[in-house]
């Protein structure tokens, strides 16, 4: 008889069986127990409005805790090194891999880092100049901006076999750093004119120095000093007297018969003024210093950085200064064009890591670049290039909108990228308002419904076909296109701009008009910023508003960094005949026990600090005292615990109006923030809220021309709606909005469009369409008006 085999299939491995990542209860920020799970090696994308709880889910909860687990294998003393993270609020967290962040935090602001520094490209570029450099000068660091030439000799003791013996040794270590500039580039230099008015004697007024007034002790010092003549004309001093009087080193003297220290005038300005932090400064001060000081080129170096000798030894004609300076895409072929089989490891890992900027789209930067000055999209791609090539699988990559700054086309090679890091294996999340990168997800988690105390819960969690039928704001507003504009409005003037040459720019001239809403567009690294930056300084009429980040340690918070806290500290102390300082928490109405923080923090060196809530006032961060006032029938800690909308309707009417605290409020509104409370920490805002933040402080401005430097980054489908009604307000009431801006949506709304392209970097640079967005379309002649047709579907 035949046996019958048993059809079954094996029972699958335990160790297939995790393939989730289970959040179960997570309460970090405005999360309202959410529990989810998300596949592994899939892309998922997490979307729903500014403020809805994207970040706190993937950014606060999911990576904070592999990271924080990753780094209790460590040793104590490893982890005494390492940035301390705490547990997040979350019941339960199951199916961690290792979370690698690549987000859009700007890159440090030393003058020193540049992209190469920043992406290893250049520690190789150096070791192969070090190795091929004809003449041969040195080791890598010879060709290292960053180490100076020292040497020095003296006697060391040594001892040796039980007798102490004085031997004689000498050191030289030779270094690339360019002597007169530190390695920065640029030396900063003081405009004379500034500081006096050489026609002028000294008894006549002559110095223009902030605080130097005729019969001060500061005019005095000069004045009287005897080193000159206080009646010659300082156009007619001598070179020994104009030395004394600028230059010379601090001496004791009598001077009006009392002892001073008198020192040059220049020495003297660098350490009372320019050796402040310039935020600190008061305005008159700052304004002469911003007025006094230029930052010119490093005539030595030439702007390279490197000493004479770092210069001089080439491969091929070629110095290491001028391979920093290429761009990116063109160094990546002359490496290629090497062939030297003593070095060829090193040729082919340097060659992938230039090529990968390349295929991210960053070909157009070069290794010079100060990292300081890229955007924050530019700073996220760059970050992205370490991980490119990896060979890690099994990985969970997190990315912070990784299409911002892209222009459309741009964002399809973006989405390749993704993709490719999911089908390594690994498990992509994604914050993400694009529908463009929504739709290439393979799950989307959709949160909301509204942003701040209104979100906090998961409205949707399936597919991209799910997400468009589900009744959520994002599933409704998917497929929204906005559409061209049926007239568009007449400039009332124009802002030439002539021979504009910053960066990659061609001596571009351009007329933008004024009065309307003028969008600036073009792929990445066209230069759109340089034209604009560059060409239309803030100052005079012009109210800048970049991507910058808000500065502000966890006691700032919105009512603190918009001068709203000022009228109500001042409502408060009228109604009760008390100073308003009593209404500040960093000032007289502190809570003593926590400072005004609201909460103790207990530092555990290489464990995470505990935060606890301040027993003594609750968390209010108030004295007890304090809270006794009340206006309206409010304490100011429920003032402070308001939210903008529920603030604006109580300082507009009744016992608390208080005008100039609504009219700062109604802007707050204005700019979609209406769910923020006044006291809300600035460190828990999201990218997005923080923009409208600045945005709404600088609405008040006295200017003619606002320049938006991407206002929509951070911004879901439905807030973007709401911000072009804001920018249409503006221009209705007599302001000129300059855009510079990737949205569809934008472009669609503009009155003008100026482009530039045709391509990023050496191909880019030029003025390639202006007009209205109706003639873009209709001409289709550039790749933004290719997908602006495309998006209205004309």
């Amino acid at each position: 008889m035949a046996t019958r085999k048993n059809t079954q299939p094996p029972a699958p491995h335990a160790a297939d069986s995790h393939d989730l990542i289970r959040v179960h209860g997570a309460r970090v920020n405005n999360l309202k127990d959410v529990s989810i799970e998300i596949p592994k090696r899939r892309l998922t994308v997490f979307t729903g409005v500014s403020g809805s709880g994207k970040s706190s889910l993937v950014f606060d909860t999911i990576a904070a805790e592999s990271q924080r687990l990753i780094n209790e294998t460590y040793s104590a003393f490893v982890q005494g090194f390492m940035p301390t993270l705490a547990r997040p609020e979350v019941d339960v967290l199951d199916g961690l891999t290792t979370a690698i962040i690549v987000d859009q935090q700007r890159m440090g602001g030393d003058p020193r880092s540049t992209v190469g520094t920043a992406t290893d490209a250049n520690a190789m570029l150096r070791i192969l100049f070090s190795r091929l450099g004809k003449p041969y000068i040195g080791s890598p660091k010879a060709f290292s901006f960053n180490v100076a030439s020292i040497s020095g000799a003296g006697a060391v003791t040594v001892e040796r076999g039980g007798r102490t013996v004085k031997e004689r040794r000498s050191f030289s270590i030779t270094g690339g750093m360019c002597p007169r500039c530190e390695g920065r580039g640029s030396v900063t230099d003081l405009d004379l004119t500034q500081l006096y008015d050489d026609s002028k004697s000294l008894n006549d007024g002559a110095l223009t120095v902030p605080g130097y007034k005729p019969g001060g002790w500061s005019y005095r010092l000069y004045s009287e000093s005897g080193l000159y003549d206080a009646d010659k004309p300082i156009r007619k001093y001598t070179k020994r007297e104009l030395h004394d009087f600028l230059h010379r080193e601090p001496v004791r003297m009598k001077i009006a018969g009392i002892n001073m220290t008198y020192e040059g005038l220049i020495p003297r300005i660098q350490k009372s003024m320019l050796a402040k932090d310039r935020e600190s400064m008061q305005p008159h001060i700052r304004e002469f210093v911003d007025r006094a000081v230029t930052f010119t080129t490093c005539p030595d170096c030439d702007g390279t950085r490197l000493t004479e000798a770092a210069r001089s030894s080439k491969i091929k004609k070629v110095s290491i200064a001028d391979a920093c300076a290429m761009q990116i895409s063109d160094l990546a072929a002359w490496v290629d064009s090497l062939d030297e089989p003593s070095v060829a490891p090193l040729l082919a890992t340097l060659h992938h890591t230039l090529e990968s900027f390349v295929e991210i789209g960053l070909g157009y930067l070069s290794l010079d670049r100060p990292a300081g000055t890229l955007s924050g999209g530019e700073a996220q791609r760059v970050k992205m290039i370490r991980h490119l090539g990896s060979s890690l699988t099994d990985t969970t990559y997190v990315f912070d909108e990784p299409t911002t700054g892209l222009h459309p086309h741009d964002i399809q090679r973006m989405n390749g990228l993704l993709l490719r890091l999911r089908d390594k294996g690994n498990t992509v999340l994604v914050v993400e308002h694009k529908p463009e990168t929504i739709a290439i997800a393979d799950h989307v988690v959709d949160l909301g419904p509204g942003a701040g105390t209104a979100g906090g819960t998961v409205c949707f969690e399936g597919s991209v076909e799910g997400l468009r039928a589900g009744g959520t704001i994002t599933g409704r507003h998917f497929d929204d296109r906005a559409a061209l504009k049926e007239s568009v409005r007449r400039p009332t003037g124009t802002l030439p701009i002539r021979g504009a040459a910053t960066h990659n720019l061609r001596d571009v001239d351009v007329d933008i008009p004024l009065g309307v809403l003028t969008v600036i567009t073009g792929v990445a690294g066209s230069g759109k910023s340089s034209l604009i930056h560059g060409s239309i300084p803030a100052g005079e009429g012009v109210v800048s508003i970049d991507q910058g980040a808000i500065r502000g340690s966890r006691r700032s918070n919105p009512a603190t960094y918009t001068g709203l806290l000022d009228p109500i500290r001042k409502a408060f102390a009228k109604a009760h005949g008390v100073k308003p300082a009593l209404f500040s928490a960093n000032s007289e109405g502190a809570c003593p026990t926590c400072n005004g923080a609201g909460v103790v923090y207990t530092d555990l060196a290489m464990m995470a600090g505990v935060a606890t809530t301040c027993e003594d006032c609750e968390g209010k961060r108030f004295q007890a005292s304090v809270l006794d006032y009340h206006l309206g029938g409010r304490d100011i800690s429920e003032v402070l615990a308001m939210p903008v909308t529920e603030a604006l309707e109580f300082f507009g009417s009744g016992e608390a109006a208080t005008p100039a605290a609504h009219r700062i409020l109604d802007r707050l509104a204005d700019v979609g923030l209406g769910y923020v409370s006044l006291g809300q920490p600035l460190t828990t805002l999201s990218g997005g809220e923080r923009q409208r933040l600045k945005l709404a402080t600088h609405m008040s401005d006295k200017g003619g021309v606002y320049v938006l430097d991407e206002p929509t980054t951070g911004l879901h489908l439905a807030d973007v709606e709401q911000l072009l009604g804001l920018l249409d307000r503006l221009v209705d009431s007599g302001k000129s909005v300059i855009v510079i801006e990737h949205h569809q949506a934008v472009m669609a709304h503009a009155d003008w469009i100026v482009d530039l392209g045709p391509g990023a970097g050496h191909d880019g640079g030029r003025i390639v369409f202006e007009g209205t967005p109706a003639d873009l379309v209709a001409d289709r002649s550039t790749l933004t008006g290719e997908h602006l047709a495309a998006y209205v579907g004309a």
